[in-house]
């Protein structure tokens, strides 16, 4: 049996008040493509559906349509859990119904001992969901005395594991953190001090276990413990990230095995560096312009407008380093070696560039002169 596992794809997020909704579509025709091409037989999404609580009204619509054609043309089942960015209440309004259209959205702990059961041929597949849940709701739920992320995520699995039956394959789906694995900087702490770390070994009797929460593809423990890693990058720590799908392969005699299928986004988040001239210069046979940017500039004079600059011929620049300067306690620039650079450098920095030529001797004089001046007055007013 195929299934393709996925996760945390935020539908409705803003990066840097930009909504990435038309960003999201895009990619996520392309998960549909590889699930008609790879004939898999479920999809399974870990969590993070939605990128708030309530979301949008504009990203539960495109949620809506996108969940709509994809079984109504595929004919393939969806099973989604809920992660911590959701409301699994509100996420699972109505899932009693979606049943019937191939829709299982499995939020409340009270059920996780109930599987989904996929059959092709003559093979079944149960799928038992984990949604986020912090040790105070699972305490509430069953009367237990769990304490930490780690007790409560591993009593979970525990009610599950009697269900386990020789011969039938199993998937866990959940949306946890599992001690040791890479995080990223767009995820959602779900505790303070690395509180709400889980461990991996209890997850080891499933056949496959579909994680979602870190924005990494990677696995950990086992190679059958994975994180399929986010839909998009969300941040510019994930810009060497390959983001993708994790196409998962389960024969008749359990074996498991998983390929990572990369999705193509509408736009891509870089991180461009060097000199303000070289990286405009650059931006003029640059065929993909409108990425996301994140610019680092290596130039030691100050620059007039270089937000402006680099927007004239990027125009989706969202971010801009100095990386040969600070900001000091008086918000002034100051160079990264700690000195600051006088009125006389800030001023023949501007001039060049507005005037495009230096200083003359005379002009500096003056200027030297004006601006002593001008420091005598301000210090006969204090």
């Amino acid at each position: 049996m195929k299934f393709i596992h996925t996760s945390d794809w935020h539908i409705g997020r803003l990066f840097q008040n930009i909504s990435l909704l038309d960003d999201q579509l895009y990619v996520l025709q392309q998960l549909k493509h590889f699930a008609l091409t790879h004939h898999v037989d479920a999809l399974v999404v870990a969590g993070d559906i939605f990128d708030r609580s309530v979301p949008p009204a504009d990203a539960v619509d495109a949620l809506n349509r996108f969940l709509a054609d994809f079984t109504a043309t595929l004919k393939i089942p969806v099973i989604m859990i809920s992660g911590n960015h959701d409301s699994a209440k509100r996420l699972r309004f109505g899932a009693q119904y979606m049943q019937g259209a191939g829709v299982y959205i499995l939020s409340d702990i009270d059920a996780i001992d109930t599987p989904i059961e996929i059959t092709s041929g003559d093979q079944t597949v149960r799928f038992y969901g984990i949604p986020y849940h912090d040790p105070v709701e699972v305490r509430e739920a069953f009367d237990c005395d769990v304490r930490s992320y780690d007790e409560a995520h591993t009593y979970l699995v525990d009610k599950i594991k009697p269900q386990l039956a020789e011969g039938i394959a199993s998937v866990l789906i959940s949306h946890c953190f599992i001690d040791g694995a890479q995080e990223s900087d767009s995820e959602r702490p779900l505790s303070i001090g690395g509180a709400d770390r889980v461990s991996y070994e209890p997850l080891s009797d499933f056949n496959y276990v579909a994680l979602g929460h870190l924005h990494g593809p990677q696995y950990k423990g086992h190679e059958h413990i994975r994180y399929s890693g986010s839909l998009m990058k969300y941040s510019f720590s994930e810009y060497k990230q390959s983001k993708g799908v994790t196409l998962v392969d389960i024969a008749p005699t359990g074996e498991t095995s998983f390929e990572h299928l990369p999705l193509t986004p509408k736009r891509e988040l870089r991180v461009l560096e060097g000199l303000l001239e070289d990286i405009i210069s650059a931006a003029r046979t640059d065929p993909r312009a409108d990425d996301y940017l994140l610019i680092k500039l290596t130039d030691s004079k100050d620059i007039l407008d270089p937000m402006g600059q680099l927007r004239a011929v990027y125009l989706n620049v969202l971010q801009l380093e100095r990386l040969s300067f600070a900001v000091s306690s008086g918000n002034r620039l100051v160079t990264t070696a700690g000195n600051q650079k006088t009125e006389l450098e800030v001023f023949e920095d501007f001039f060049e560039q507005v005037m495009g030529d230096d200083l003359s001797a005379a002009q500096t004089e003056l200027l030297t002169t004006t601006i002593a001046e001008a420091k005598q007055v301000l210090v006969g007013t204090e």
